[in-house]
């Protein structure tokens, strides 16, 4: 089945990549009436390709006058191409806006907080290591610099333990599942569902943890460079519109809501019933009510202070990131957290805001 949950790999030399790829003329500013919305597989970014296949999208660009072309790409050749000026907008995690965009010098302004996950990442473990106490020396398959990196090293926090207590192996995500399940002397590994799905279907495996316990920390959103959104405030208008008529359908119970929901699973490669379980695991915020609180709480601002640490830790931020501090980090409330001086990273409600309030068109 093909993964729904593709969260960052090799962060290190995307950033690398994005770097060179950067243009030094800002040839993608001013008033503009094309765009670019990057997507990827992952349960809490499906509703975008429903959006797109059913008309949704294309209907709330013509009600602003303006052309949304939805781009299907892998997680991380979307992150790049937003970087590198190729999109204007993107789906993402706030780990990778963060250590990618933000931390490259291109400003990146959440619209919209989909949801987070809350148990689609998970650590598993064979006999000897079903607590993670029972980690402590034992080598840990995972995805590098990914949120099965962020995780674990929270989970080990929370239990009073460090990152050196365990031994990271970085396998890729698509190997990680088939290289747990058939190496039986590997007793943990870290990942994301559908894999922890089909892993746990083998005999003997244990849960020992997942993202339920880390709430609100790896968030899902979609992202607008700064610079395309301070002169095109109408392309994130029918961006927030189009979604939140998509939850409105999703929320719903009966046959509009599975037909759907039918259409996601399609495009993600699995049944209606596995994309249903994936949601269980997935925190989404069906009404921009919900979604423009979640954003504007403090423990937002205490979850990316986490995040930034952990990015800071691992060299994310920039091998010549001085402090924890070196990207600002914007909240709704006009906060910052981190260098007032470079503001890279903004959360704004205000169009959430709006559909909650019935002013989009």
């Amino acid at each position: 089945m093909k993964s729904m949950f593709m969260k960052g790999f090799a962060i290190a030399l995307a950033v690398a990549l994005v770097v060179s790829f950067m243009t030094p003329t800002n040839i993608w500013a001013a008033k503009k009436t094309k765009f670019i919305l990057a997507g990827s597989i992952y349960a809490g970014w499906m509703p975008w390709y429903y959006a797109n296949q059913s008309g949704i999208l294309k209907k709330w660009a013509n009600k602003y006058g303006i052309q949304i072309e939805f781009r299907h790409m892998d997680y991380i050749p979307s992150v790049v191409a937003f970087v590198a000026k190729r999109a204007d907008a993107c789906v993402m995690t706030n780990m990778e806006a963060l250590d990618m965009p933000a931390a490259a010098g291109v400003s990146t302004t959440v619209i919209i907080l989909g949801d987070f996950s809350n148990g689609n990442d998970a650590g598993l473990g064979r006999e000897g290591c079903e607590t993670i106490q029972q980690w402590k020396g034992k080598e840990v398959y995972l995805v590098e610099f990914s949120v099965s990196h962020y995780s674990v090293v929270r989970i080990l926090e929370e239990n009073g333990m460090k990152e050196s207590d365990i031994k990271i192996v970085n396998v890729s995500d698509s190997d990680i599942a088939p290289a747990f399940i058939a190496n039986t002397s590997q007793k943990a590994v870290v990942t994301w569902n559908p894999l922890v799905m089909e892993i746990l279907q083998e005999p003997g495996i244990t849960k020992v943890f997942d993202s339920s316990e880390i709430p609100g920390e790896i968030l899902d959103l979609c992202v607008v460079r700064t610079e395309v959104l301070e002169d095109n405030p109408d392309f994130a208008e029918a961006l927030t519109g189009a979604w939140y008529e998509v939850m409105g359908i999703m929320s719903k119970r009966g046959s509009t809501a599975d037909n759907a929901m039918e259409s996601m699973a399609e495009s993600a490669g699995c049944s209606l019933t596995e994309y249903k379980n994936q949601l269980k695991t997935t925190m989404m915020y069906y009404t921009p009510e919900s979604a423009a609180e979640y954003m504007s709480s403090a423990e937002v601002r205490k979850n990316m202070d986490y995040v930034r640490n952990f990015c800071f830790k691992h060299n994310l931020l920039g091998e010549n990131a001085s402090s924890v501090d070196e990207v600002g980090i914007q909240y709704p409330d006009g906060t910052v957290q981190g260098d007032r001086n470079n503001i890279q990273f903004i959360f704004d409600a205000s169009f959430m805001r709006k559909a909650a309030e019935g002013k989009l068109k």
